[in-house]
């Protein structure tokens, strides 16, 4: 769990990390409401900010060359985005208004 300055579960994740040869990393709040807003737009999971941290880390490890080409990634997205719906509203664009017909929404998804 994500707990600012006092992680709850920092023993089992220490003897986790150096276990399996892997790292930590910092990430911030761009960089995980940026997480989040892709995997809602490029795979359809509306995950939680503290859910998204897995993919902002992955980013990170990728752009610092930590991780190996080839290598198979799995992260791990527990907490579904509407238990903070308003992080992922404040950060969204105004809806787009389209005229309740066919062809104005045809038109809409088009531009």
């Amino acid at each position: 769990a994500i707990r600012i300055g006092n992680p709850q579960s920092w023993d089992l994740a220490q003897s986790a990390r150096e276990h399996s040869g892997g790292w930590f990393t910092a990430c911030d709040d761009n960089a995980i409401l940026a997480a989040q807003k892709f995997l809602a737009q490029k795979e359809g999971i509306f995950c939680e900010p503290a859910s998204a941290v897995s993919v902002a880390g992955l980013k990170s490890g990728l752009e610092e060359g930590r991780i190996d080409d080839g290598a198979s990634i799995v992260c791990t997205l527990t907490g579904h985005g509407l238990k903070d719906p308003d992080t992922a509203i404040a950060q969204s664009p105004e809806p787009v208004r389209v005229a309740p017909t066919v062809s104005a929404v045809c038109d809409a998804i088009l531009e």
